[in-house]
């Protein structure tokens, strides 16, 4: 028999050892080195991640499941859609299957211990001959992500080299740990917009879709030394309740485990609620898959932290208030050194418990799986709403296509009616697209389909009083994407059929030898302009509205005035926009676009994620732009000289100016400041103040996202306050919900924006006007109504921010100043809102 090469003798160091991190390159080589030592284990390449690193997927189990494996596959599809089966048939699937079960590693990347943990998971299982190691083998097909971030554990890996030995060892890496999302990437599980999510959502949502996924974290260093499931409460509605028994069984196993294997300070059931963003092992429950995620307490990457027993402390206000026991927490920790090693332990411990509960309860495990989908089809086939369809003339069509595409990633059926039919009394024509509830992810299509409105309960509360949510307070993607959806009671009758994938329409140019007209409601005509300008087309925009061949268009439609005629049959092949050819020359007021040179800053602690996602959406639309540091933004006349434009994402004052005027006590900012090597304390300071006023005043254009509003106000001296400005949460708070606004359709900024919108707002800001010499500089593009703000998620203090302005465009000298009270761009998301960018850029 071959000789399996042991882990520490192939990296030359234990896992978890002080002072190494394994890199990802050689991890990958590992798992090669494994798979040809073993019959246990198959290791699948998914493809590139976005800096072109391997995405692999390693699969363990026994040799006879490895050679069968597309079978099980199927029995196990089966399972999670019964739709059709027989009691017999589902009887001999659950004999017949295997327990699938999916653990990923270190999406965060600076949350190092899980992919330092997993070779030596691995080694274990393919070499070990006890009996809970062949029954794990026999009874489980494990679906192992060692690396959810490639990008970033490299990253981060090097970085840590590069201080190692210095001041500065296990600090903190100074930009984002993945080129568009950092921290964020685990907020990607529902649009699936980077690489890396979209082979976890192939492997979790369609193509395997296991009975367990539990995702292993990292989290602050002084409370609990590691969270399991369950979660606590609140829950979020629409799983199957078998859902959270499911994840206090694993969790009670895990903690079992690892009391047994002689850890301390092991919570569960605490500190992270039910209801959280939809990240993947939140999103899953409504999968019927029960998702869980472990969180073990930091060290300094992967070096030593000693924590002082006097630093330990509770973990949450409503779930641990004090560091003492508790029936969820009986063993705590006294304190003493950290070390990454403890970390790569307990996930290790937790990992093979989970997988040895499924082995061992492999029918109960599998019967489960069918119960959930039958009992979730059955939940929909008896709802008050039956379906929701969306119609094929939706105000931005092309975008709620991209809102099939995003449900058909989940593994959602769609249909597609195939004639005009009749529901709820209304007619719907062709094309319309019906998801209708009788499915097995009924929840899920609820979740991301259906208003939804957070809950005011105890458990939504800390003993305060104060209102707390887990991220966002909604997840509704259709709000997000501005996309009507219509709940239907009545279940349609008619021809529909199966979507494969989402219909993108015909493109069509029409003849014409005066121009042609793109559509100001379509996302995507922005997309064909910044190709068309690319290629030296001449292009105009009509400021009122206008009648082409029997079409009307609102104020803000393009018109092509020249482009090569292959260009356009292009970009509309391309993008299946229809091209409206003039009958005859126009006489309607227009005005000419040229396309801006845009600049978006960037700063350093850490990397701002709304920076990333900005830079996403450009690079998707074809926008041309420039990163800008900070002493870029100090250079004035190069500032004139590049740029027309100057984005700040959302980002506090503090962070974009000085970190010093953060509100944090001292001992602790500057125990912070003293982590960062010196070069990477950024901030633009008075001077980037004043070179950023100088800028908008000699002609520039300034756009303020959210909280970046108050660094825009300060450097261009701007007469506007934020009316919720210092209030506390008991007074004013969304946290991320969607919000009813009135657009200024006529406006510039808001040209093809739908007269009523929905904007997304995390405590965002809201304006009042207080210039009284020159109050007509101020223009009001969107503004809250007097009443009914909340579409879905959680509004506290609607009075104070009811008929206020919530997107101002402010002349000042030569320039302006857009100032966002919201996110128009939030993690690649608000598709409904992206227009208001895209008509400042050009």
């Amino acid at each position: 028999m071959t000789s399996i090469t042991r882990p520490e003798a192939f990296f030359g160091h234990d896992m978890g050892e002080a002072g190494q991190i394994a890199r990802w390159d050689r991890i990958v080589d590992y798992f090669y080195r494994l798979e040809s030592e073993t019959e246990f284990m198959q290791v699948q390449n998914m493809g590139k991640t976005t800096e072109g690193n391997p995405f692999l997927l390693v699969i363990i189990s026994s040799s006879e499941n490895l050679q069968d494996l597309e079978h099980f596959r199927k029995v196990n599809s089966q399972l999670s859609d019964p739709r059709g089966l027989t009691e017999e048939a589902i009887k001999d699937l659950v004999r017949e299957g295997r327990a699938v079960v999916c653990q990923s590693m270190s999406l965060h990347a600076t949350e190092i211990g899980g992919t330092q943990m997993a070779p030596e998971l691995a080694f274990d299982l393919v070499t070990e001959d006890s009996r809970e190691t062949q029954r794990i083998l026999d009874n489980v097909i494990f679906l192992m992500v060692p690396c959810f971030n490639p990008d970033g554990q490299l990253m981060v890996a090097e970085w840590y080299e590069k201080y190692r030995g210095t001041e500065f060892e296990g600090g903190r890496l100074p930009w984002l740990y993945h080129k568009y999302a950092g921290h964020d990437n685990n907020r990607d599980a529902f649009m699936l917009n980077l690489v890396e999510s979209q082979y976890m959502g192939e492997i979790l949502f369609r193509r395997w879709k296991p009975q367990a996924y539990q995702d292993h974290h990292h989290m602050g260093s002084y409370g609990a030394r590691f969270y399991v499931a369950p979660y606590c409460d609140p829950i979020r509605p629409h799983a199957d309740p078998l859902i959270w028994r499911e994840q206090a069984w694993y969790g009670a196993h895990m903690a079992y485990k690892l009391e047994e294997a002689g850890r301390q300070g092991i919570l569960n059931a605490a500190q992270f609620p039910g209801w959280g963003h939809l990240g993947f092992h939140w999103i899953t429950a409504y999968h019927n898959v029960a998702g869980m995620l472990t969180e073990s307490a930091n060290a300094k990457l992967a070096s030593p932290l000693y924590i002082h027993p006097d630093q330990l402390q509770g973990a949450s206000p409503k779930t641990m208030p004090e560091y003492v026991p508790q029936v969820n927490f009986p063993n705590p920790w006294c304190g003493g050194w950290w070390t990454l090693r403890d970390i790569v332990e307990q996930k290790k411990i937790s990992a093979r418990a989970l997988l040895d509960l499924c082995a061992r309860n492999k029918e109960t495990v599998l019967h489960n799986a069918y119960l959930k989908a039958a009992n979730q089809t059955e939940r929909g086939r008896r709802s008050k709403t039956q379906a929701f369809v969306i119609e094929p003339d939706a105000h931005d069509s092309l975008t709620a296509n991209e809102l099939i595409r995003v449900l058909l990633n989940q593994g959602i059926e769609v249909r597609r009616s195939e004639d005009r039919f009749t529901a709820d009394g209304r007619v719907y024509p062709e094309g319309t697209y019906l998801i209708s509830l009788a499915q097995p992810k009924s929840g899920l299509i609820r979740t991301l389909l259906e208003r939804t409105i957070y809950p005011e309960s105890h458990w939504s509360h800390n003993p305060d009083g104060t209102p707390t949510v887990f991220d966002t307070a909604s997840d509704t993607v259709a709000e997000y994407m501005g996309v009507e959806v219509r709940p239907l009671e009545q279940r349609p009758e008619g021809e529909f059929t199966v979507v494969g994938g989402a219909h993108r329409p015909e493109g069509a140019v029409q003849e014409s030898e005066h121009g042609h007209i793109l559509d100001p409601r379509l996302n995507d005509s922005h997309a064909a302009i910044n190709r068309l300008l690319s290629a030296d087309g001449r292009v105009r925009r009509f400021t009122e509205s206008i009648s082409v061949r029997g079409k009307e268009f609102p104020p803000g439609a393009f018109w092509i005035e020249e482009a090569e005629k292959n260009q356009l049959e292009r970009v509309s092949d391309e993008l299946g926009l229809s091209l409206y050819g003039l009958p005859e020359a126009p006489e309607w007021p227009s005005i000419g676009v040229r396309r801006r040179r845009v600049g978006i800053y960037q700063r350093y602690w850490g990397g701002n994620a709304d920076e990333g996602w900005t830079r996403l959406i450009f690079e998707r639309w074809g926008i041309p732009y420039q990163t800008i540091k900070d002493a870029d933004l100090r250079d004035l006349q190069s500032l004139r000289d590049q740029f027309d434009v100057i984005i700040l994402p959302s980002d506090p004052l503090h962070m974009l100016v000085d970190i010093n005027e953060m509100d944090e006590p001292k001992p602790k900012l500057k125990a912070m400041l003293d982590s960062v090597p010196p070069e990477y304390r950024s901030g633009m300071g008075e001077k980037g103040l004043r070179s950023l006023g100088e800028f908008v005043r000699s002609g520039g254009r300034l756009i303020a996202f959210d909280a970046a509003w108050a660094t825009a106000a300060r450097a261009c001296d701007l007469k506007v306050e934020n009316v919720v400005e210092g209030l506390d949460a008991k007074k004013y708070f969304t946290h991320g919900s969607t919000l009813r606004c009135e657009v200024d359709t006529s406006h510039p900024v808001g040209f093809g924006m739908p007269e009523q919108a929905l904007i997304f707002n995390w405590d965002s800001a809201t304006f009042s006007v207080v210039e009284t010499m020159h109050a007509e500089r101020y223009e009001v593009v969107a503004r809250y109504p007097q009443d009914d703000i909340l579409q879905s998620g959680r509004l506290i203090g609607e009075n104070r921010i009811a008929g206020r302005p919530a997107l101002l465009a402010v002349r000042a000298g030569e320039g302006d100043v857009i100032l966002f009270g919201f996110r128009p761009q939030h993690r690649a998301q608000t598709h409904g809102t992206y227009k208001f960018i895209f008509n400042c850029l050009i």
